[in-house]
């Protein structure tokens, strides 16, 4: 290895983000997921729920409560999303905070969806921010569907207070911590002829004051589950043509941008998929096929990102389906093949460029996983591989891409088998390929005692790994 160069990584044209655990699945371990997709993501979203005044919390409602009786999964005190632990007398060291600092040192942004009691104080908001300070770029979704009616919150106060609400929250909690951006989860148009956002009058000022705008929509969705089962006799499910939902997405975001006097702000699907319970496996696969090429082929430069919900699922809403007999075991679906195609097209992928030469030891930058200073170092291959393989003798936290396939690399991890950047991308012939090197925060968290530690997290990396290639195996016999 010879020749490192600095590089920066940057945004895609439309970025992808991942729904990772809610009232649906269990949470999914990082390391597991990029060996399923090859790439991290550029955010996962977090499903949380904060109810502090109830007598149950802080209970998982349902797991309290049981299923008897309840007619839809939203038929409880409140939300069936995993408890928020923190805030005033919280513990930092619970679910929430560990999931987040698996996903920062795996190279990806948390999305954290938390359903909060509108009456909760500005301390507890405050509470909150102190919590999320440390995490670099985070996006916040306060309230998401709020102009829906079955989050326990919109039962609790009127909508113009819920929109209230939100802003509230949002300034309470990003005057504590300024690396977070917020984003409102609102009614979008849903016709094209009338071209209103539900509930406009209630949310424009929430409109206005939000960084970041944001639809959910489940272009078809089994909304009776787990308490039926979808067939030709229920009503409990909807589905709607992959044309008309783009379209309706693009009218939502100009019509936010004429709320806000033509200013633009990045515009986000957070939830997005098709429910395999009402099309089946195949045909949940085809439409979100076809949604993301629509993407693509339109060029949709409006669009920020989407949010595919969810990896793992108990019912048909995940690339993977969980077992029924083992929750840490999911069953891969067709859309994974699709979902693992979209993100390798270049529309959805980030960018790395070169900015100069460099020496060791060289200092890296980790902003966020849309803005980061690595390195990249060039590796010759007299054909292709047989062995290619990385040891180290430090204590980095690392990722590693190469050949268009990521890896991580843990702190007391010694050694990282390259080969699968090579099973399904051959290469043709001997020539070189460029190692490109990452450094996330170690511990999932920023040094918020350090000038810029909100914002950015710096690792100093005094030497590169020792690198064994060979296009030949160690014996081999044929018969």
């Amino acid at each position: 290895m010879e020749n490192i160069k600095l590089i920066r990584l940057g945004k895609a044209d439309c970025s992808v983000d991942l729904g990772d655990g809610s009232e649906r699945g269990e949470y999914v371990s990082q390391d597991y997921i990029l060996s399923r997709l090859g790439r991290p993501m550029r955010s996962i979203s977090l499903m949380y729920c904060y109810y502090p005044f109830d007598k149950e919390w802080p209970a998982r409602i349902s797991e309290l409560m049981g299923k008897e009786g309840r007619n839809l999964v939203w038929d409880y005190p409140y939300d069936d999303y995993f408890p928020y632990t923190g805030g005033i007398g919280g513990d930092r060291n619970s679910a929430v905070f560990q999931q987040m600092r698996d996903i920062r040192r795996h190279g990806q942004d948390v999305t954290l969806t938390i359903t909060i009691d509108p009456h909760a104080t500005d301390e507890q908001l405050a509470a909150i921010g102190d919590d999320l300070k440390s995490f670099g770029r985070l996006f916040l979704r306060i309230n998401h569907e709020c102009t829906g009616n079955w989050f326990s919150f919109t039962q609790r106060a009127s909508y113009q207070e819920i929109a209230d609400f939100y802003c509230r929250a949002s300034r309470i909690i990003k005057e504590k911590a300024p690396n977070v951006q917020t984003i409102l989860c609102a009614g979008g148009v849903d016709d094209l002829e009338k071209n209103e956002v539900h509930m406009e009058k209630e949310f424009t000022q929430a409109i206005r004051e939000t960084d970041i705008w944001s639809v959910d929509k489940y272009i078809a969705l089994h909304w009776g589950w787990p308490m039926d089962v979808c067939d030709e006799n229920t009503y409990t499910y909807s589905i709607y043509p992959v044309k008309e939902s783009f379209d309706l997405f693009k009218a939502s975001y100009e019509r936010f941008r004429y709320l806000c006097d033509g200013q633009s702000k990045p515009m986000v699907l957070s939830e997005i998929n098709v429910d395999g319970d009402v099309t089946g496996a195949y045909g949940q696969a085809d439409m979100m096929k076809r949604f993301m090429e629509l993407i693509r082929d339109e060029k949709a430069d409006w669009l920020d990102g989407f949010s595919f919900y969810q990896f793992r699922d108990r019912g048909r809403l995940g690339l993977e389906i969980q077992d029924p007999n083992n929750e840490n075991v999911g069953i891969e679906q067709p859309v994974m093949d699709v979902f693992r195609d979209i993100i390798n097209d270049p529309w959805f992928m980030p960018g790395i460029k070169e900015t100069g030469g460099t020496e060791l030891p060289v200092t890296l930058r980790w902003g966020s996983s849309e803005d980061a200073d690595g390195i990249a170092v060039k590796m010759h291959f007299d054909g292709e591989p047989c062995f290619c393989e990385l040891y180290f003798e430090d204590d980095s936290n690392l990722m590693l891409e190469i050949n268009g396939r990521w890896f991580y690399k843990a702190p007391e991890t010694k050694f990282v088998d390259l080969m699968p950047a090579f099973y399904n991308k051959k290469l043709n012939g001997a020539g070189d390929v460029p190692l490109r090197i990452f450094a996330p925060p170690a511990s999932g968290e920023n040094d918020i005692s350090a000038e810029d530690g909100v914002c950015n997290y710096y690792y100093t990396l005094e030497k590169l790994p020792k690198i064994r290639i060979s296009s030949k195996p160690v014996a081999f016999i044929s018969e």
